[in-house]
């Protein structure tokens, strides 16, 4: 098992110490100096940047939970005035406290960033003779630039305008910054990546490998925070906007993903299974799939209890495995939107559960489908009876496989669907099909989308769904694209017509099951006969039944309330019908220690 980063954060307490970022706790000349005077020091000094990723912030909110609803994956956010929920109806409150945090978490990060890269801009190691002390400083200098760079996008996806704070924190600064342009802050940190990166580690040349951030994280990450610049916002007055110099964004997008292509190529590993099967079992192999990802020690994280296929445990429990959950779910309509030849649905898409005996069910609600790649029950170890978070188990940040798919949006949107965007596209459609179906299901389908611009980029956001499912970052990419509230119409609308279709017997989904029916094999494997199709009957009593689309009505609702509620803010109840208003407010705490200069203006918030 690799050494687990978080375990190393040993940063000196005046660098990590927690405070709001509009009163931070001030530092004198001699702690900083101290800090960065020697690689040992300024790698604690840069570990501080790692900290907020171990905190409740991000590792059960940002990471995950408040990433819904998406197309894809979500939550139903109407039964609950709780935190969360208000978050998953996009009706969160500025007294919203998963926001406070989470705003929080943000700017101790970027704080410590700063401190960070003034720290390693000062000490004079950058320029020392010693070329491999040079290097490790350049490459830490690296890892601050891309780490504030992150926690920025974060802001800017839901916050829109929010203050750039880009000095380290010393008296006689102006802490109470007002807003700034969304757009200048993306430019600035893109920037910042790409004057670093040249000047970075690959992961292999790295003591923690991918599980801190690697010259080809940073690569990645000023094109996917380049699309992002490059895409569509919400402006104050609820409609959508993209800048008019767009295409210079996907230009960098494409140059930088090419770059990464070029200089540190790998072939995607043949098993998309063990891609995530690695974060359980605590194995984090250099150059495959994953690039980053933020690593959990021990009795830290919340992989496999709050996402991730379902496991019922407790004190009294027959295994030692605990308790985890999902509080999003996968609809439906995302299941059959797969090819049923594409090995990714049934490793994306859980349709079982572990009791407290140990044995695997089939889910009893067609709306519990889970995030199949990761689970506590995948362990090698179990953490005890009565464990629930704190698995351990490693969050990706980014594969591989974005890159190549991101590459082949962003040659696409620039020249359309030529030879390059197809190439980039078939290395990530080739794994997911068997070699023997690859004429029709990789070749052929290619050939059908590069028709038109337009039908390329619809296969590029299917793709991605199909690629991503469950790793939560759905979200944001339909912000970027422009089409969220789109996307959830057709949500809605396919989950209508499959209830309608399990109630009538007719329609595009007719073929569909109303029931399935499933067993555990001799091998402990859990199988459903008839995944795909209506069946009258299976062919032995070996297997048990479950209602499957008849779940969509209930005689009192007809539809189920979850079809018609969850998504409703993001189509036609919100306060701008067909917009999403996936932009929260500033949360009441930020606004009171501002003195006057941030507020919730436009959004429909005053």
């Amino acid at each position: 098992m690799p050494i687990r980063l978080i375990l190393s954060l040993l940063a000196v307490a005046t660098v990590a110490s927690c405070s709001d970022f509009l009163e931070p706790e001030s530092l004198s000349t001699f702690d900083t100096e101290y800090v960065f005077s020697n690689v040992d020091d300024a790698r604690k000094g840069v570990n501080a940047v790692y900290q907020p990723f171990s905190t409740d912030p991000f590792r059960s909110r940002l990471s995950n939970n408040m990433t819904g609803n998406t197309d894809i994956e979500h939550a139903s956010g109407w039964t609950s005035s709780g935190d969360r929920y208000q978050i998953w109806d996009l009706e969160a409150l500025s007294s919203n406290n998963d926001l406070r945090r989470v705003w929080n978490a943000a700017y101790t990060a970027i704080r410590d960033a700063n401190i960070a890269i003034e720290g390693i801009q000062g000490s004079g190691l950058l320029e020392t003779e010693d070329v491999a002390t040079s290097r490790t400083m350049y490459h830490l200098l690296g890892e601050a630039y891309t780490l504030r760079a992150y926690w920025y996008s974060m802001l800017v996806y839901y916050w829109g305008d929010v203050p750039n704070v880009r000095e380290a924190p010393r008296a006689g600064n102006d802490f109470f910054l007002p807003k700034e342009n969304r757009n200048v802050i993306l430019s600035n940190v893109i920037q910042d990546m790409i004057d670093i990166e040249s000047q970075m580690m690959w992961a292999e040349e790295l003591p923690f490998g991918i599980e801190q951030v690697s010259r080809e994280y940073t690569l990645g990450m000023i094109a996917r925070i380049a699309l992002q610049r490059g895409g569509y916002y919400l402006q104050p007055d609820l409609t959508q906007n993209r800048e008019a110099d767009y295409l210079d964004y996907y230009q960098i997008a494409k140059d930088y993903t090419g770059k990464l292509m070029e200089l540190k190529d790998r072939e995607l590993p043949e098993d998309f299974r063990q891609v995530f099967l690695n974060n359980a079992k605590f194995a984090s192999p250099v150059n495959d799939d994953i690039l980053f990802e933020v690593p959990f020690a021990l009795g830290n994280g919340d992989v496999g209890w709050n996402i991730g296929i379902t496991v019922r445990g407790g004190a009294t429990a027959a295994h030692g495995y605990g308790s985890g959950n999902n509080y999003m779910s996968m609809p439906p309509t995302y299941y059959y939107s797969f090819d049923t030849a594409d090995i990714r649905r049934d490793i994306t898409c859980g349709l079982w559960f572990v009791d407290v005996d140990g044995n695997k069910y089939v889910i009893n609600d067609i709306n519990n489908i889970s995030q199949g790649k990761w689970s506590r029950w995948f362990l090698d170890s179990p953490p005890g009876a009565s464990s629930a978070k704190g698995t351990g188990i490693n969050w990706p940040m980014l594969r591989y496989s974005d890159v190549l798919l991101m590459h082949a949006e962003a040659e696409n949107e620039l020249n359309g669907p030529t030879a390059t965007a197809q190439n980039a596209l078939r290395r990530v459609r080739q794994r997911a099909f068997a070699e023997v179906d690859w004429d029709e299901k990789v070749d052929d389908y290619i050939s059908d989308i590069s028709s038109s611009k337009e039908d390329f980029f619809d296969a590029i956001v299917d793709e991605r769904a199909w690629e991503f499912g469950g790793e939560m970052i759905r979200k944001y990419e339909l912000i970027r694209w422009g089409n969220y509230s789109e996307k959830m119409e057709e949500t809605v609308d396919g989950l209508l017509a499959m209830a309608d279709a399990a109630a009538t017997g007719t329609g595009e989904y007719a073929e569909l099951p109303d029931y399935i029916y499933w067993k555990i094999d001799e091998s402990g494997n859990f199988v459903v006969y008839n995944p795909n199709r209506d069946v009258v009957a299976p062919p032995d009593d070996t297997w048990e039944r479950e209602t499957w689309l008849l779940d969509l009505t209930d005689e009192v609702t007809i539809y189920d309330e979850w079809i018609t509620k969850d998504w409703a803010n993001y189509i036609d109840e919100g306060p701008q019908p067909g917009t999403a208003r996936y932009i929260f407010p500033v949360p009441e705490e930020a606004i009171t220690n501002s003195q006057g200069t941030i507020s919730n203006d436009g959004y429909g918030f005053n």
